[in-house]
C-alpha cells in the first residue's frame, strides 16, 4: 500500500517526544552504501526546517576497501540544533550502522560515548558461521562499553518494497532518522525526488516507499523520539557545502574560466560549477595535468580575464613553478587549494591544514603571495569574490585555503543577494598612455598598471625572468633589487588595508587560542565552554595569512601564554628524544613565532578528523590547571 507523508503525521500525533537542544547522528557503513547521501539529506530537510546544521563526511582512504572491514568505515556525521551549528561537536548522541565492525574504526576515534544509541544491521546474526560469531562479540563489546543497543532488521523491512535492499537501505534509515527526530517528512519526499530526479518515476517511488516504511518502523518500534525546536530566521537561506559555494563564488566573482585537474577533495567543486559556468558563458577546462592546468589559466589571465585553478596539496607541489612565474610576471590569478592530508598522495580523504608553509615559501627566491583562509562555508563564497578583485588590484596571485572539512561539510547561510560590484568591469581597451611602462611600478605601493593584449601601444614582452620597468630582460643588481621590492611593497600595501582581527572573549587573560581556517566554529565553541566555567581565556581566527592582519603582536601581549590550534603536526615534547630546544611547531605557530618573535605553543594533530571542541577544552584544561568540563 502506497503511503503518504499526509497519513503518517496523522497517526504521529500526540507521540510524546523528548524536546533536545541539538544532537549529533552518524551513519557508518561500508562504502557505495549510500551513507553520505542519507545524512546530507538529513542534513539539508534539518536546514530547511531552520536547524542550525554541520555535515563531516567520513571516507576511506581506499576507493573501496573491503566489505566489514574494521577501518574501513564509510559514512557521515550530522551535527543539528536549535541554534547555530560551527562544527562537528563531540561524541554522537545516536549511531545507524549498517554492519557492526565498521564501528571499531569510530570507536577508536572516540567519537561515541556511554549512552550513545548504536542502531545496528542484526541480518549479520543469521548470516555465515564466522560472521554470526564476530556480531555476537561485537554486540557484547559494544554493550561492556556503555552504548544503548538496538538492533534492527533493516534489510529485511527493505525486502518488503525493493529486491536489492543495499540500493535502498539508505532511505529507509532517512525514514527510520526522520520519525525519531521530528523531521519534516514533506521536505524529506522533496529531497527524494530531487535526488532521484533523473532516474524516473518507478525509482522515485521505490525511495519513497522506503521512506515512508523506516518512517513507520521507528513509530512502531522504537522507544526514543526526540523534537528539536528551530528558531525563527530573517531572510531567506541557502544549504550548501564549502566546494558549492566555492563555486558559486567564481561564477558570482564574474570568473570565466577555470583551469583544472581532477584531485580529492576539490574536485566536486568544479562538478558543481560545471554546467552552470558553461551557461553563463565560461568554460571550465580539465587539462591533462595539474602543471599544464595552471599554465592554462595563467595564459587565460594574461589575456585580461582573471581565471582560477583549483586543486589540493599534491596540485599545488606541481604547480610551484607557474606559481612563480605568475608573481614575477605579476599576472592576477586566483588559486583555489581544498587541503587534503600530507605529505606527497598522504592522506587524501582527509583533513589537514598542512599547505600554510608551503603556499607561503615553496617558490624558488622570494615569490610573495596573498594568502586568504575561510572559515565558514559562507565565506568559502564571499572570499572567491574578494580574492578576484585583489589579484587585479594588486596584480597577483591570490590563494583560497580551504579544506577537506570545509568541502564537504553542510551548513545554512543567508541566501547572497548579487551585487554588480562583484563583477569585473570591460576590459581597457583605450590607448596605452604614451611614456607609461609595462612595471611601472609605484614607489609608495609596488603597483603597476596592468596592460591587457590588444590595447594599442601596451605590447610588451611577458618573461619569468628578472626584467626592469619596461619587462627587458635584466640582470643588474638594481634592477633585480628593485622588482624584488616592488613585488614585496604590494604586500605591505594591501596589509595597510586590513583590519586587526576580532578578540572572541575578553581582551586579557590567561590563555589565547589562535585559529585559521575551518577550525574556528571548535575553537570559539570550546573558548565559550571554558569561559562559561570561569577560565580567561579568548581568541582570534586570522583569515588574511599574508600579508598577515595587523595589530597582532599587541594582542599577543595581553595574555600570559598563546597558542595556536591546528590541524597539522607538531613535535610532543617528553617523546623519545623531543626537548623543547629541538621540537618541531605546528605551521601556524612557526610562522607567528618569525612574524612576531613571541614564545607562540601550538596544540595540533594530524589525525585526519576535524578538530572538536572537547579535545581543544580538555587541552585548555591542561594548560590552566582548571577543571571546565560540565
Amino acid at each position: 500500500m502506497e503511503t503518504t507523508s499526509e497519513s503518517i503525521h496523522s497517526e504521529t500525533i500526540g507521540m510524546e517526544r523528548k524536546e533536545i537542544k541539538e544532537a549529533i547522528i552518524e551513519i557508518v557503513s561500508d562504502s557505495g552504501e549510500g551513507a553520505q547521501k542519507c545524512g546530507q539529506s538529513l542534513g539539508i530537510i534539518s536546514a530547511k526546517m531552520g536547524n542550525g546544521v554541520w555535515t563531516v563526511e567520513i571516507i576511506p582512504s581506499e576507493i573501496r576497501p573491503p566489505a566489514r572491514s574494521r577501518e574501513g568505515a564509510s559514512g557521515i556525521r550530522v551535527r543539528m540544533g536549535t541554534d547555530k551549528i560551527t562544527n562537528m561537536g563531540g561524541h554522537a548522541d545516536m549511531v545507524v550502522a549498517l554492519n557492526e565492525q565498521v564501528l571499531y574504526g569510530r570507536i577508536k576515534q572516540q567519537a561515541y560515548k556511554p549512552g550513545t544509541y548504536l542502531l545496528i544491521e542484526n541480518k549479520w546474526a543469521t548470516h555465515t558461521e564466522e560472521t554470526k560469531e564476530a556480531y555476537e562479540q561485537s554486540i557484547k563489546e559494544f554493550t561492556e562499553l556503555g552504548y544503548n543497543i538496538i538492533e534492527i532488521p533493516m534489510e529485511k523491512e527493505c525486502l518488503k518494497h525493493v529486491s536489492d535492499a543495499r540500493k535502498g537501505k539508505n532511505m529507509w534509515v532517512l525514514g527510520l532518522l526522520s520519525n525519531i527526530y521530528d523531521r519534516d517528512l514533506k521536505l524529506a519526499e522533496e529531497q527524494i525526488k530531487a535526488i532521484f530526479s533523473k532516474k524516473g518515476d518507478e525509482i522515485i517511488q521505490n525511495n519513497l516507499d522506503l521512506l515512508h516504511a523506516g518512517y513507520e518502523y521507528a513509530k512502531d518500534n522504537l522507544p526514543m523520539h526526540f523534537t528539536i525546536p528551530t528558531k525563527k530566521r530573517q531572510g531567506d537561506y541557502v544549504v550548501m557545502n564549502g566546494n558549492e559555494a566555492l563555486s558559486l563564488g567564481v561564477m558570482s566573482a564574474g570568473i570565466e574560466v577555470c583551469s583544472m585537474y581532477p584531485i580529492t577533495p576539490a574536485t566536486s567543486a568544479t562538478h558543481a560549477m560545471a554546467a552552470a559556468l558553461e551557461n553563463a558563458g565560461g568554460i571550465i577546462h580539465q587539462a591533462e595535468d595539474e602543471i599544464a592546468a595552471i599554465g592554462f589559466a595563467v595564459g587565460a589571465s594574461f589575456g585580461g580575464k582573471t581565471a582560477v585553478t583549483i586543486t589540493s596539496g599534491p596540485g599545488i607541489a606541481l604547480k610551484t613553478e607557474f606559481i612563480g612565474l605568475a608573481v614575477m610576471a605579476e599576472i592576477p590569478l586566483v588559486i583555489i587549494d581544498v587541503q587534503r592530508g600530507g605529505p606527497s598522495t598522504g592522506l587524501p580523504t582527509k583533513v589537514e591544514q598542512g599547505d600554510l608553509l608551503a603556499v607561503l615559501y615553496g617558490a624558488a627566491g622570494d615569490a610573495p603571495k596573498i594568502v586568504l583562509a575561510p572559515s565558514t562555508i559562507e565565506e568559502c563564497f564571499h572570499y572567491i569574490i574578494l580574492a578576484r578583485k585583489i589579484a587585479e588590484t594588486f596584480r597577483s596571485p591570490v590563494f583560497v585555503l580551504t579544506d577537506a572539512n570545509l568541502a564537504t561539510g553542510v551548513q545554512p547561510f543567508p541566501r547572497p543577494k548579487v551585487n554588480p560590484e562583484w563583477f569585473p568591469g570591460p576590459l581597457d581597451q583605450s590607448k596605452w598612455k604614451e611614456g607609461l611602462r609595462a612595471y611601472d611600478w609605484d614607489p609608495n605601493t609596488g603597483i603597476s598598471k596592468r596592460p591587457i593584449p590588444g590595447q594599442k601601444g601596451g605590447m610588451y614582452t611577458l618573461t619569468g625572468l628578472a626584467h626592469d620597468e619596461e619587462s627587458h630582460v635584466a640582470y643588474q643588481p638594481d634592477v633585480n633589487q628593485r622588482g624584488a621590492e616592488s613585488r614585496s611593497r604590494k604586500l605591505a600595501a594591501l596589509g595597510n588595508t586590513l583590519k586587526p582581527p576580532e578578540i572572541h572573549g575578553d581582551e586579557k587573560g590567561n590563555l589565547l587560542l589562535v585559529g585559521w581556517g575551518s577550525t574556528r566554529g571548535a575553537i570559539e565553541e570550546a573558548v565559550d565552554m571554558a569561559r562559561k566555567n570561569g577560565a580567561k581565556v579568548s581568541s582570534i581566527h586570522l583569515r588574511f595569512l599574508s600579508p598577515m592582519e595587523p595589530g597582532i603582536k599587541e594582542i599577543f601581549k595581553n595574555f600570559k601564554k598563546v597558542m595556536t590550534v591546528e590541524i597539522n603536526y607538531s613535535d610532543t615534547v617528553g617523546q623519545p628524544l623531543i626537548t623543547e630546544d629541538n621540537r618541531r611547531y605546528a605551521q601556524l605557530a612557526w610562522y607567528l613565532r618569525a612574524q612576531t618573535l613571541i614564545d607562540v605553543d601550538c596544540y595540533s594533530n594530524v589525525y585526519g578528523q576535524p578538530m572538536s571542541p572537547i579535545r581543544i577544552l580538555e587541552r585548555i584544561e591542561q594548560e590552566l590547571g582548571q577543571t571546565l568540563m560540565d
